[in-house]
């Protein structure tokens, strides 16, 4: 019987587990994403070796209209460090349809010759 409760918890905590990593992010506005793009800026590429870096910003806006990072995807951790400094707690004026919303941001940051 303690097996069984123990596999019942586990069971339960995997079904919770997979449930939220279900998300279903949505594209920002062209409003929301001008704004994010201001706020990044464009001069940190001088510091950059490489020409060219993806990034993926998985973020929500709350109600005090600040953007609250959830996760950023970048093979480089300082350009990750950079766009979380430049955006987290950020405000904007974007106001979310719903609460809870979050958004996927591809950013591709290019290196101007």
């Amino acid at each position: 019987m303690k097996n069984f409760k123990l596999f019942v918890l586990a069971l339960a905590l995997f079904t919770i587990n997979v449930s939220a990593a279900n998300l279903n992010p949505i594209k920002p506005s062209d409003d929301l994403r001008i704004e994010m793009i201001d706020l990044i800026g464009s001069t940190y590429m001088d510091e950059m070796f490489a020409d060219h870096h993806a990034a993926e910003v998985l973020f929500t806006v709350n109600s005090n209209h600040e953007i609250i990072i959830l996760s950023v995807e970048c093979d480089n951790p300082q350009i990750e460090r950079y766009l979380k400094r430049k955006l987290d707690y950020r405000k904007v004026d974007h106001k979310p349809s719903k609460p809870g919303e979050i958004y996927l941001l591809p950013v591709t940051m290019v290196k101007e010759i």
